[in-house]
């Protein structure tokens, strides 16, 4: 799957779940579980409950 076939969508953080793992509330109203980047985690990003972020999916077949 290359980088181009993602998807990309903001949303904004309803809760913290264990091992850096968040509750995104997306624009279109759905709710997915998400985590972060690698380059977020090596830098030691913090992302609180209210966040706005952008959200990067990979569609399934």
């Amino acid at each position: 799957m290359s980088k181009d076939d993602v998807i990309e969508m903001e949303g904004t953080v309803l809760e913290t779940l264990p091992n850096t793992m968040f509750r995104v509330k997306l624009e279109n109203g759905h709710v997915v579980t998400a985590h972060i980047s690698g380059r977020m985690r090596k830098n030691y990003i913090r992302i609180l409950t209210g966040d706005k972020v952008k959200c990067e999916m990979t569609p399934t077949t």
